[in-house]
């Protein structure tokens, strides 16, 4: 397939991440009745707050957390579909943002596939200009553009003769999320963010999905960050995971670790509320007690305490810093105080 695109050269080698993500922080303020603010406000719901992680060049980084703890957030940052209020993002080596690497040439490296594949299309435009849009914006002339469109459609399963000139209300959901598919990789990007991409796909469906995203992935040399509430499909798709609670990183590790070792008790709770098909298996009693803390008033200290069947005194006084642990890092004070393991100074990445 021809590149409609210069390769960008690999600045720092290979030991350095494709996007490091620096203490980021996203508010949004509330008005009276709770109703979104602009301007200054008293009060705001905490969405993102203080997140670093790194993704590396060709892994896919999975993203867990219960409703609510910022993950479509944090995908939205990461893409720069919303600003952070704090905090960085630094794609392979240079400041996103900055002059050496402007936010128009960033967006055409990280492209983002959406969980509705429905309202992520015009209605008004057939499926090959929708793929070709992007590329003709970022100067590939037309008939170029609508080209690659039609050999993506092929490269993710769709027959280019039959589904170029349809629109997006003649095709099913996982025909629609294909297309979407494909005009993320219209511009040859380096990174893709898939948030809840086949959350909203029957299972059938999502297995052919999923499988192609591999394949894709394979193919064009791709990262993914991989955002999911769905802990079986991010366990067989994901080379490192990121648990999120409440807005902040509490535990990072390799999928394997994190699935058969977890160290933090919201992870251990998280895996322990997974449907299992085996009757001797099966959860009878609620892994976690309570709900979820208000955003717009987090717990002081660690933000799980207050549902945390380990949680102590100072639990509730104090915030835990994230701890080097075998590779990852967990974000608990139990972990602080273990035996051979030191707290960082600042935030780290895993």
């Amino acid at each position: 397939m021809t590149r409609l695109f210069q390769t960008i050269p690999d600045v720092g080698g290979p030991a350095q991440p494709l996007l490091s993500v620096r203490r980021l922080v996203k508010h949004f303020p509330l008005g009276q009745r709770g109703l979104p603010f602009v301007g200054r406000a008293r009060h705001a719901v905490h969405a993102v707050d203080g997140v670093s992680f790194d993704i590396q060049k060709g892994e896919t980084l999975g993203v867990v957390g219960e409703s609510g703890c910022g993950k479509s957030t944090t995908a939205r940052l990461l893409m720069q579909l919303l600003a952070q209020d704090s905090g960085e993002l630094v794609f392979d080596g240079q400041t996103v943002g900055s002059r050496e690497l402007p936010l128009r040439e960033f967006r055409r490296q990280v492209q983002m596939v959406f969980q509705d594949s429905f309202s992520s299309l015009n209605p008004r435009m057939t499926i090959e200009d929708s793929i070709a849009f992007g590329a003709t914006v970022h100067g590939v002339p037309a008939k170029q553009a609508i080209a690659r469109g039609r050999d993506l459609l092929a490269r993710v399963g769709l027959d280019p003769v039959r589904f170029a000139g349809r629109y997006p209300h003649e095709l099913s959901g996982g025909q629609r999320q294909r297309v979407n598919i494909a005009r993320a990789l219209a511009l040859e990007p380096r990174l893709v963010i898939l948030d809840e991409a086949v959350s909203a796909l029957d299972k059938s469906v999502e297995a052919q999905v999923l499988n192609l995203l591999a394949d894709l992935k394979a193919d064009f040399g791709l990262t993914y960050v991989f955002i999911s509430h769905d802990l079986n499909v991010v366990r067989y798709m994901s080379d490192r995971v990121v648990v999120m609670y409440l807005g902040e990183v509490v535990e990072v590790g390799s999928a394997e670790s994190v699935f058969d070792a977890p160290r933090h008790p919201y992870t251990r709770a998280l895996l322990q509320s997974m449907p299992s098909v085996d009757p001797l298996h099966r959860t009878t009693v609620a892994p976690l007690s309570g709900d979820p803390p208000n955003p717009v008033d987090p717990p002081t200290g660690c933000r799980f305490h207050t549902r945390c069947p380990q949680a102590r005194e100072v639990c509730g006084k104090r915030a835990p810093l994230s701890t080097k642990v075998n590779g990852g890092t967990v974000r608990c004070l139990a972990w602080e105080h273990a035996s051979g393991y030191a707290p960082e100074a600042e935030e780290t990445t895993a």
